[in-house]
């Protein structure tokens, strides 16, 4: 497939919005973590390449979970061995537990990811924990971490409704990931897991943060669009200031332990936005693009990003 030639949307900024947005690119780790056959470590090597060379500075490149739960990830050590690693451009990973940690030591990792549940229900079967415990299993983690000098990011997951509890208070959310960030994270990303957010909610989420001492400088957001809502509620996050969105190019992912939960919102999608409401991102949109287009002929089906389809079709 080759790219169209490029058409880009007419900017209108709207006052309030964030000067420059940080795509957290989770398309190589959030995003083939979900196919239903792992992908060749090469291939997962020159995505990683690829998605740097369209400008984005932020590349979650894998994952530390144990092969027997995520087996899609269980080359993270040689995808990281293998890694042209660029100067100015970060590759955090995902660690589960201590053991994660140490392979992410070995393996020369700067960045990681703690992965947390703002419901009982979620941390019984994504963590084998309870809600209040699961801190005594990351404090250890995030504790060696930072005596190592690596920089903790904190995931919470199922921040707007869960499939086994159903809604979830903005309240809970609020101090579940206070939590995480009194631990050592100098970021909280929130998860709509399941993809059930609205505007409003988002809303009412970012307002207990805000009432709880949290300002939107520590947190980012992270979108499924089961709903299509994925784009209207990065546009609610924005408006409040919010200035870290994760993304994964064409659209990829999931959940494997929430079968609810389709894609991630799209790199592309969200490039197209952000180009309209005239805020920077540093992204070259027909290379992201064309990559993506790439990453679906390796998988052998369409992209699921409109923009995607709209630039390559």
């Amino acid at each position: 497939m080759g790219a169209r030639a490029l058409g880009l949307p007419a900017v209108h900024r709207a006052a309030g919005l964030p000067r420059r947005v940080t795509i957290w690119e989770v398309g190589a780790r959030d995003g083939l973590q979900n196919e239903p056959e792992s992908v060749p470590a090469a291939v997962k090597i020159e995505f990683l390449d690829r998605l740097a060379s369209a400008g984005l500075g932020v590349l979650e490149a894998t994952s530390f979970v144990h092969p027997k739960w995520v087996p899609q990830l269980a080359d993270a050590a040689d995808v990281l061995a293998g890694l042209d690693r660029r100067p100015g451009v970060r590759y955090p990973v995902l660690v589960p537990n201590q053991r994660g940690l140490e392979r992410a030591l070995e393996a020369g990792v700067r960045d990681v990811a703690i992965f947390a549940s703002a419901t009982e229900a979620f941390a019984a079967r994504n963590l084998n924990s309870t809600l209040d415990a699961q801190f005594g299993m990351f404090e250890p983690v995030v504790t060696r971490a930072l005596r190592e000098g690596l920089a903790v990011r904190g995931y919470l997951s199922m921040c707007f409704g869960d499939p086994w509890e159903g809604p979830v208070a903005p309240r809970t959310v609020a101090e579940t990931g206070r939590r995480l960030l009194d631990l050592g994270c100098w970021q909280l990303s929130l998860g709509d897991t399941i993809g059930v957010a609205t505007a409003g909610h988002v809303d009412a989420v970012l307002d207990a943060f805000d009432a709880g001492g949290v300002g939107v400088d520590r947190l980012a957001v992270h979108f499924h669009d089961t709903y299509g809502q994925a784009l209207t509620n990065t546009v609610a996050a924005l408006r409040r200031g919010l200035s870290t969105v994760d993304s994964s190019a064409g659209g990829l992912g999931g959940c494997p332990y929430a079968e609810s939960a389709t894609g991630n919102l799209a790199t592309e999608d969200l490039v197209w936005l952000l180009d309209g409401l005239g805020i920077e991102h540093g992204v070259d949109l027909g290379a992201l693009a064309a990559t993506s287009a790439w990453m679906a002929g390796q998988l052998g089906r369409p992209s699921p990003s409109r923009v995607v389809r709209a630039l390559t079709g």
